[in-house]
């Protein structure tokens, strides 16, 4: 099986992406930080080491010191991908961000997003 283009990407180059991305909708950097230290296990200073190193995304996936105990709850379409289903991890591990950052950039709250105990209750309505 051929690796995906983007698993060679470097991190440092889709990340001004989320940055742009959130900050046309009035959001902000430190809310893609915290998707993204949130989903991933990083700090913020290890997440800025990734970053400045210019790891690519497979390395920066699989150096994540722990994907989310609540990623199951992210659910939804990006790209008109269902993230769920996606079979496999390291592609789904980049739609689940892409539809954090995508439900950032809607106007959802952080609760929502990051799916909280409160925000966890209205998604199971």
């Amino acid at each position: 099986m051929s690796k995906h283009r983007i698993s060679t990407t470097a991190f440092a180059k889709i990340y001004p992406l989320y940055i742009q991305k959130a900050e046309r909708k009035n959001r902000t950097r430190d809310e893609v930080n915290q998707i993204i230290c949130w989903l991933t296990g990083y700090t913020q200073i290890s997440l800025d080491l990734q970053i400045e190193q210019e790891v690519d995304m497979q390395t920066f996936f699989d150096q994540a010191p722990a994907m989310h105990a609540n990623t199951a709850l992210i659910t939804g379409v990006v790209c008109g991908v269902r993230v769920e289903d996606v079979d496999d991890p390291f592609m789904q591990k980049i739609r689940f961000l892409d539809k954090l950052i995508d439900e950032m950039a809607k106007g959802k709250t952080m609760a929502k997003i990051l799916r909280t105990q409160g925000a966890q209750d209205e998604y199971q309505r």
